[in-house]
């Protein structure tokens, strides 16, 4: 293994309440980039010196090495920055399939987000940019907001605001400027998703792919009936399970050719050797940390 991130669904993992667990006793981590050392007789697709990324959750990546079938893993292109390849195989994937499979946006079209600070965000707002649609990006509210509303427009965010500013009736003079979205993306629940619901076009699509706030959406019965608003939930695993490893290796070719463009960069960073582990497992969950962190080997 050459690096690998700390992610909240590996947090959700240890604490038992993710949709997939591992039988214990359990290596931690599901997303990160290892180098083939040596490979068995009978293996075709992989060759000693190739990156590889795991090509589905659960194998374990905190570690500095380990055995596992051809099948197990996808081999990705070695042009692309390392941080980059450690951090491709879980969220730039969600963040893709959400803005592609759920609605049919055109350029120009908008797009509005919640947790828009998350790796999952911060590829959104990339992604989507590449595909010429608006982003509407909610923050919460925190001491150097100025600082995280300039390095997301950085990435490409068309507007950024917070959860508070998302509430009050001038915010409706953006839709001036672009059209109601017709997406939303919701990794937070409770009261922030309701909101995302409300600025919602007629007919429009909420996605459901975290519920970092641990509280229900709630949607109102009047939006659901006179917007006839959709309610939708995304899991990459589930995505998986339903297409096959060759659309996988597809998409995330596509996601290395944005990487190559410049259009898609990892989130802000952090680097910890893999045997100061707890640190960077308390700093993954303490609030308003903008950097993800990345266990190196």
């Amino acid at each position: 293994m050459l690096a690998a991130p700390v992610n909240p669904s590996d947090i959700n993992m240890i604490q038992g309440n993710y949709g997939l667990l591992p039988k214990l006793p359990a290596v931690g981590g599901n997303e990160g980039i290892g180098q083939v050392v040596a490979v068995g007789s009978s293996v075709s697709r992989l060759k000693p010196g190739d990156w590889v990324i795991p090509a589905s959750a659960g194998l374990g990546t905190w570690r500095t090495e380990a055995v596992f079938s051809e099948e197990a893993l996808i081999g990705i292109p070695k042009d692309i920055p390392l941080q980059s390849a450690a951090t491709l195989g879980v969220n730039p994937c969600t963040a893709y399939r959400m803005l592609v499979d759920f609605e049919q946006l055109q350029p120009g079209d908008s797009v509005i987000q919640n947790a828009s600070n998350s790796g999952v965000g911060q590829a959104v707002i990339q992604i989507a940019s590449a595909l010429r649609l608006k982003t509407i990006n909610v923050v919460r509210d925190r001491p150097d907001i100025q600082k995280l509303t300039d390095r997301l427009k950085n990435l490409g965010a068309d507007y950024v605001l917070t959860e508070e500013e998302l509430r009050i009736p001038e915010t409706k003079t953006i839709f001036k400027d672009v059209p109601l979205p017709r997406l939303a993306l919701n990794c937070v629940g409770g009261k922030s998703s309701t909101e995302l619901l409300r600025h919602l076009a007629p007919g429009g699509t909420m996605v459901t792919y975290g519920g970092m706030a641990k509280q229900p959406v709630t949607a109102s019965v009047s939006l659901l009936i006179f917007k006839d608003l959709r309610l939708r939930g995304f899991w990459l695993s589930q995505w998986k399970k339903n297409h096959s490893s060759d659309e996988f290796k597809e998409l995330i070719l596509t996601l290395c050719d944005l990487i190559r463009q410049g259009q898609l960069t990892a989130p802000a960073c952090s680097e910890v050797p893999l045997q100061d582990y707890q640190q960077a497992l308390e700093a993954s969950v303490k609030p308003f940390v903008s950097s993800k962190q990345i266990l190196t080997m």
